[in-house]
């Protein structure tokens, strides 16, 4: 298995896109308008996030009444007597950042550029469906726990965002567990420090890494991609994944080699499509 850890800072050179993004030369940038635009306005994409919260919902009640039943890898022995919790990612599973996305395009700059910025402004909307899965969780007195790859010094806009937009929250208890440092973006220990004290039924996000480990998640594309098939059976029933078309580990994944140029990056691009 080819591993991408080597080629780490690509994450933030290609994924992100700011080292070739330019206010004069916006083409890098508008080459994601149609996957923008896909998210905000196809009813398509809208209609599969309801159906994965619905289905959700479903795996929830079936869950609640299953002591044996757990969706976390790093939950451990006599789990069935914790009271059950659910993990959801933040950022384009629960929070829909499009907007930040559409001002990058326009501006011809990326992240990290602007991003502060936005998040402070707590002001992005829901993603279709998370709003009633949460309260339904809730609802049925399951713990929510927000994990996300935020930076810490954004936990009271994000949590700002979150009651705005009338999702559950609880004050009195650390559920929104976010990135302390900036270079471990890995979420295997937060998961472990809930299945301490919960038994974790399902987990809901829109990368690998929100339900498997980085070392696991980052390989070459032709690798990662079978990582699907391994847990087929975990998919749709425990583990539910908001579909992303604007940026993610998926991009990452297809380059064997950091690209020198933007040029350079669209011709890998053309070579790893399959006609």
């Amino acid at each position: 298995m080819k591993s991408l850890r080597h080629t780490l800072f690509l994450l933030i050179t290609i994924t992100y896109g700011y080292s070739y993004a330019s206010e004069e030369d916006k083409s890098f940038q508008e080459q994601s308008m149609l996957s923008v635009l896909y998210v905000q306005t196809s009813t398509e994409f809208a209609a599969n996030n309801i159906q994965t919260f619905n289905n959700a919902s479903k795996a929830l009640d079936m869950a609640l009444q299953d002591k044996t039943w757990t969706a976390a890898l790093e939950q451990k022995n006599n789990f069935s007597s914790k009271k059950p919790a659910i993990i959801v990612d933040v950022d384009e599973t629960v929070l829909d950042n499009s907007s930040f996305q559409s001002r990058t395009i326009l501006s011809g700059l990326s992240y990290p550029n602007g991003w502060a910025k936005w998040v402070n402004e707590s002001n992005a909307s829901a993603v279709e469906g998370a709003y009633e899965f949460l309260h339904y969780a809730n609802d049925s007195d399951v713990k929510i726990f927000y994990v996300t790859n935020r930076l810490e010094s954004f936990r009271e806009p994000t949590i700002k965002n979150l009651k705005r937009l009338g999702l559950p929250f609880d004050d009195n208890k650390n559920t929104l567990l976010m990135r302390v440092d900036e270079n471990v973006r890995d979420k295997t220990e937060r998961r472990k420090y809930i299945a301490d004290d919960y038994r974790i039924v399902l987990l809901v996000g829109d990368q690998l890494t929100d339900f498997i480990s980085t070392k696991e998640a980052y390989v070459f594309h032709s690798d990662r991609k079978k990582l699907a098939k391994k847990y087929s059976d975990m998919w749709g029933s425990k583990w539910f994944m908001i579909t992303n078309p604007t940026y993610g580990r998926w991009e990452l994944s297809i380059y064997d080699k950091m690209p020198k140029s933007e040029d350079e990056a669209i011709q890998k691009r053309k070579e790893t499509l399959n006609p």
